[in-house]
């Protein structure tokens, strides 16, 4: 096996720092305990050392020389050479690199070497900038600085935690219905799938005024002031997810969208992974589950899964716990919350909503009894949640979902709005742009779904360029490296 560079590795300052460390460590163990932690510290400093030495080298030899280069049909001349300092997986490391320039024109040059390497941003090497993203995907970036400073290996600085999600979300929303449709090609719908259930909700983040802020029209919906606290708008959450015929979820894909004007992105965006799936598995059961929310069954309701109604068997499914609610205030109106008669109604016509068949009007029918006998005070108030169960009594035969082992409650996708959203986006002192929110839902969606990996070979592949070098007009390619 041929030996990488050997004289030059073995001749190198790193090499030899590394050597004196540790016959200096091994004389130090012949006299006393050593403080071990201090020992793997300074090794790991020695190792960066060599390792960026390496990866220098490596850089190198990306560079191109030649006079003329050709990228995207269009032909840069070499201006001269220029160092540049790059952030890697091990540490900052400079070079020196050849720039080109368009003929006769005062353009900003361009380097081959970032082109065939794919360097982020400028910046950052491919493995670098993945750790940092993946990093910023999970924890704010002051606190991903401290943590990268105490791993050891790199230590990119707040700023640039903060750009580079924003700068990468940028390519991933120019590209994002040709790359979302990538990722779903390159999936399998997995053997033992019998239910598709697709799912939307939404939870309140603290966004900033903006052009980014969804768009309100005087008289409709949207014109209304959303609820929760002032500067709050609803980012929007979405789930698709497979079940096996005995109700076990088998995989889920989540979305999440910055605030937006009837969720339209996020729509889109679970009609065409719906489409998807059911292009091959066109026999599954299709669950639509949602709370009861006007928008969200709007949208479900509308659902274009490519497929003609009559060949996809449908079932609408208003979430189980959200009627549960409803029938706890019901209770709570006519027997007061802490009443054992009130605990013990509550859980009888639960029972009967989830396993009696025709449950759901039975239940109505003790609630129109309710409102007749309740006083005036209450009587409004036991109305509205009676007019609930009235307009979903539809999507809410729960004992067939059962038997047929359908998933009853949306709870998967209310775990997303948890985890896409409210840890991330709803730290402590946090106020977010609609770009910079996106941002970060991007790359916490692709974690979350299993598509991180094929996710950033999409993005990564988006900083490379094919370059091409020759004499006159024929030329040889210099592909990008793999």
């Amino acid at each position: 096996m041929k030996t990488y560079h050997a004289n030059h590795i073995l001749t190198s300052p790193a090499w030899e720092s590394l050597i004196d460390f540790l016959d200096r460590c091994q004389g130090e163990a012949a006299q006393a305990q050593p403080d071990f932690e201090r020992f793997e510290r300074e090794l790991h400093a020695q190792m960066l050392t060599l390792e960026r030495m390496l990866v220098a080298d490596r850089l190198t030899q990306y560079d191109v020389t030649v006079s003329e280069i050709t990228v995207q049909g269009v032909v840069y001349q070499r201006s001269g050479v220029a160092p540049e300092t790059y952030l890697t997986a091990v540490g900052p490391v400079t070079i020196e690199r050849h720039v080109y320039r368009v003929a006769d024109h005062q353009t900003r040059h361009v380097c081959p070497l970032e082109m065939r390497v794919g360097i982020v941003e400028g910046f950052f090497t491919p493995t670098a900038a993945r750790q940092v993203a993946y990093v910023t995907a999970q924890m704010p970036p002051r606190e991903g600085e401290g943590l990268f400073r105490e791993i050891g290996n790199m230590q990119p600085s707040t700023g640039s935690l903060e750009r580079l999600p924003k700068n990468l979300s940028t390519h991933w929303e120019k590209h994002r219905l040709t790359w979302e449709t990538q990722l779903r090609r390159q999936e399998k719908v997995v053997a033992e799938a019998a239910t598709l259930a697709v799912s939307l909700d939404g939870v309140m983040a603290p966004m900033r005024p903006g052009p980014d802020a969804p768009e309100k029209q005087a008289g409709s919906e949207s014109a209304k002031q959303p609820k929760g606290p002032k500067g709050y708008q609803e980012v929007g959450c979405g789930t698709v997810s497979l079940y096996n015929a005995e109700g076990q979820r088998l995989q889920t894909v989540r979305y999440g969208r910055q605030p937006e004007r009837k969720k339209v992105t996020l729509c889109q965006q679970l009609q065409s992974e719906c489409q998807a799936i059911l292009a091959v598995r066109p026999r599954l059961k299709l669950v639509r589950l949602a709370d009861g929310a006007r928008e969200n069954w709007r949208f479900l309701e509308s659902l274009d899964v490519g497929l003609p109604p009559d060949q996809v068997e449908t079932w609408d499914i208003v979430d189980f716990y959200h009627a549960c609610d409803h029938l706890k205030r019901a209770t709570d109106l006519v027997w007061g919350e802490f009443s054992p008669k009130g605990k013990a109604e509550f859980v009888r016509l639960k029972t009967l909503l989830k396993e009696m068949d025709g449950g759901v009007e039975t239940l109505i029918a003790a609630l129109r009894y309710r409102v007749r006998c309740a006083s005036k005070a209450k009587r409004s108030q036991l109305r509205t949640e009676l007019n609930y169960f009235r307009n979903q009594r539809h999507r809410m035969d729960y004992a067939a979902y059962l038997r047929q082992n359908l998933p009853i409650a949306s709870g998967v996708v209310e775990a997303a709005c948890k985890t896409l959203v409210t840890q991330r986006l709803k730290q402590s002192g946090m106020r977010w742009s609609g770009d910079g929110a996106q941002a970060i839902l991007t790359l916490r969606s692709l974690i979350q779904s299993g598509r991180w990996e094929h996710g950033w070979a999409l993005l990564r592949a988006n900083y490379q360029q094919t370059v091409l070098v020759g004499a006159n007009s024929a030329y040889s390619a210099l592909p990008c490296a793999g």
